[in-house]
């Protein structure tokens, strides 16, 4: 059974989770961790399960994702992996969403892909496999990750309780990201929990049925 570990980090109250099962081995998704204590907080719920992160995976490359990307390099000599769409977002490009913030974080957003990401891709930890799912719209490179054995999928910013992630940043496209609900999540088994990147969980049945954007 996996254990999800939610971690709100940043000043955008980004969803960082630490996902690890019985045998202590771990992903980390979406380490937007800037702040000293977020960082904190993400080692000491590490250290006091005597994890061991094998993954560091992104959603999406957005600096409020992957803050905390050096820092998950430096710690535990794990590098991103993320789709190779978002290699431009990653470098730089776009920085300007984030202001001065940005210009002064983009010098420690220097690890290199640990592994480049598509649809179909498993990442294998402890007794679990998250699988890929190609979900632009977002980011052209946006992608989810699914455990089907424990219906569950990390979002990102591709779905929300009620919303979809905003598509007015450069790379951006509203139609496609609709398409990727519709065709990629809105096609997983209807009780599968949604956990996005930002705010509360959710479901999949129950997004099928409320969310006024899909």
């Amino acid at each position: 059974m996996l254990e999800i570990k939610k971690i709100p980090v940043n000043m955008l109250e980004e969803n960082c989770y630490v996902v690890s099962d019985d045998t202590r081995e771990a992903v980390v998704i979406d380490c937007g961790a800037l702040t000293d204590d977020d960082r904190r907080q993400i080692m000491d719920y590490i250290e006091n399960r005597r994890l061991q992160v094998r993954h560091h995976l992104c959603t999406h490359m957005h600096y409020d994702h992957c803050f905390g990307a050096a820092f998950i390099w430096e710690t535990f000599h794990v590098g991103p992996e993320f789709n190779r769409a978002d290699e431009s977002i990653y470098k730089g490009m776009g920085a300007e969403i984030f202001g001065p913030l940005a210009q002064v974080m983009k010098e420690g957003l220097t690890p290199a892909a640990a592994r480049y990401l598509t649809e179909g891709d498993d990442i294998s930890f402890g007794h679990h496999t998250l699988t890929v799912l190609n979900t632009p719209g977002h980011t052209p490179g946006g992608i989810c990750f699914y455990c089907a054995v424990e219906k569950a999928v990390f979002v990102g910013d591709t779905l929300f309780y009620c919303s979809v992630g905003r598509t007015d940043f450069p790379g951006g496209d509203s139609e496609v990201l609709c398409e990727s609900v519709r065709n990629k999540l809105f096609t997983l088994p209807e009780d599968t929990r949604v956990y996005p990147g930002h705010g509360p969980h959710t479901e999949i049945r129950f997004e099928k049925t409320h969310n006024p954007y899909v």
